[in-house]
């Protein structure tokens, strides 16, 4: 087999402009999603079993279904309402491919990450949430000084694998005409004939990009999580002068 490295070299460009928009869908939903993730995942703790119907049900349905028949049921399903086509929201959003993308993987990891930071604030320690209680802390200040910032310090290496799976899963945009990489890479490999050469550069893309993120994680989780990282001073030997240590 003949392999064409000029083909590769050619559309670099391509592929890095298809590499821009990867990286759209996956920050915009990315950050949509963790925000409707911390909902539904403090009424997912709620004690009020009624309470927690709604939000069950949603992750079930978006854990337990393909990303790629939420893509469609999205894309294709909902305009087969009239009530829909007729709304304030078909022509801005709900008939654009780039908006029915950004919604389905925004829905598809809030329902991931609701059960990550769930299991993230359960895990914090009983022993810090009655320390703020013992000081008076109300509970919006329980939830903004001591919860939330203790969980994101836990769930960091549980989001970042998310936000990879998001990065790959996001390949299936390109079933709904969205020219992302896999999709500039499938374009132009059916009309170059080099199927391989396209998506082994396609390949590299994904791991360049997949590479930043784990770096970026790495960096932020480091920056949370300094103080388990802290050494205290050697009380001895920086508090008492050496003359009145005991040999």
């Amino acid at each position: 087999m003949d392999w064409n490295w000029q083909v590769i070299f050619t559309h670099i460009p391509d592929l890095l402009n298809g590499a821009v928009l990867t990286v759209q869908l996956v920050v915009l939903s990315g950050v949509i999603g963790l925000f409707f993730g911390l909902i539904l995942a403090q009424l997912r703790l709620s004690k009020n079993w009624l309470v927690q119907v709604l939000p069950f049900s949603y992750i079930f349905f978006f854990r337990g279904t393909p990303l790629l028949v939420q893509i469609f049921l999205i894309y294709y399903g909902l305009g087969q309402f009239e009530t829909v086509r007729n709304s304030f929201l078909w022509e801005p959003v709900l008939s654009q491919a780039y908006w029915c993308a950004i919604i389905a993987f925004t829905m598809n990891t809030s329902a991931y990450l609701a059960e990550i930071i769930r299991g993230a604030i359960q895990t914090i320690p009983d022993g810090e949430l009655e320390a703020a209680d013992a000081i008076g802390m109300s509970k919006w200040q329980k939830l903004t000084r001591i919860t939330l910032p203790r969980a994101f310090g836990i769930v960091i290496p549980a989001y970042s694998n998310e936000v990879i799976f998001m990065l790959k899963g996001s390949a299936l945009a390109s079933t709904i005409a969205l020219m992302d990489i896999t999709g500039v890479a499938r374009t132009i490999s059916a009309r170059t004939y080099t199927l391989m050469e396209l998506f082994f550069a396609a390949g590299v893309v994904y791991l360049l990009l997949s590479w930043v993120i784990l770096f970026s994680f790495r960096m932020f989780e480091k920056r949370m999580n300094r103080h388990a990282s802290y050494v205290p001073p050697d009380v001895i030997t920086s508090t008492i002068p050496q003359s009145f240590i005991p040999k």
